[in-house]
């Protein structure tokens, strides 16, 4: 007995002295605000104690688009969008609750209902009564799940690569999500989180491997470590969410623009096309051999896509 003691306290011992070597411990805010919210960022108060990273960039007059990133990114991800469009547009991203520099919430309630009033919130903050939201993956299903509350408030709504449909999924799933949702690793992943299982996820979601780089992938590894935002994950991923139906979908008459990688290994091109099949009014673009994140692995043609289908809405036309 004496002798199962004394390997179990090597043992501990041995575990305790892992968690210390391997610890990665949270950022720091100041820091991550430097290096991150130059400008045009802003920090904005909405409701619930919650303050919002985001950007708001293009004429203020110009009709508004609302861009949604997806899990574990930050409003960064609509870099080459927003770079074609704030000519012409106005175009607002910001960071999710539990995501980037807007941090945990405060009553951490990541439920899909606070996700929408939130994005209600944000548009409320800006003054605007009218606009185009777009998403993607997760925040794609923030979008849909907005427009289905709220399709009044729409001109037109854009899917990349969104999760939400009823559509089995036989790709892979990435390892920060299997370890969030497993007992016990998700309590030590809240710790633990190493830049290494970082690079391994991302380059599981892309095909497109040239948008790999040391600087994104420093970006999703700091913001994933600010502070709440790994227990904010961990809550997220151990949650199960009821997919949409078809019904609802198809009742859904706002002018949609479905993006897809066929190459998507998280969310299968099949569920845009499940998208495209039941909205009433929406337009699917797929590209070959492109993974989960269209927008940056595809960015110039999917940004011309984008474009041209905003000339056709019938509620904004723009002038160039």
């Amino acid at each position: 007995m004496k002798r199962l003691f004394k390997v179990l306290a090597v043992l501990i011992a041995l575990l305790m002295l892992a968690f210390v070597v391997f610890r990665t411990p949270d950022t720091d805010p100041a820091e991550m605000r430097a290096k991150y919210a130059g400008e045009p960022s802003q920090f904005v108060e909405i409701g619930d104690g919650v303050t919002v990273h985001l950007r708001d960039e293009g004429p203020r007059d110009a009709p508004a688009i609302i861009l949604l990133h997806g899990s574990n990114a930050d409003l960064h991800t609509w870099g080459p969008w927003v770079d074609g469009l704030k000519d012409t547009y106005r175009v607002i991203r910001f960071d999710q609750i539990g995501h980037g520099l807007t941090g945990a919430d405060p009553n951490a309630d990541y439920s899909l209902d606070n996700f929408v009033a939130d994005i209600d919130e944000v548009a409320g903050a800006l003054g605007l009564e009218r606009f185009i939201l777009g998403g993607s993956s997760m925040g794609g299903s923030h979008a849909a799940a907005y427009a289905l509350a709220h399709p009044d408030r729409l001109d037109g709504l854009i899917l990349v690569g969104a999760s939400g449909a009823p559509v089995r999924r036989e790709g892979k799933t990435s390892l920060a999500l299997r370890m969030a949702r497993t007992p016990v690793i998700n309590k030590v992943m809240e710790q633990v989180t190493p830049r290494s299982m970082i690079e391994q996820s991302f380059t599981q979601m892309v095909s497109n491997k040239s948008v790999i780089t040391d600087e994104v992938v420093d970006r999703y590894w700091e913001m994933l470590r600010y502070p709440g935002n790994r227990a904010a994950t961990v809550k997220r991923f151990s949650a199960s969410r009821a997919a949409f139906d078809d019904a609802r979908i198809s009742a859904l008459e706002v002018p949609a623009l479905v993006i897809w990688g066929t190459e998507d290994p998280l969310i299968p091109v099949e569920s845009g096309r499940w998208y495209d099949e039941h909205l009433p009014n929406s337009t699917l673009v797929e590209y070959e051999e492109i993974g989960h994140l269209p927008h940056e692995e595809a960015a110039q043609p999917s940004l011309s896509d984008l474009k041209s289908w905003l000339l056709n809405l019938p509620s904004i036309r723009p002038e160039l």
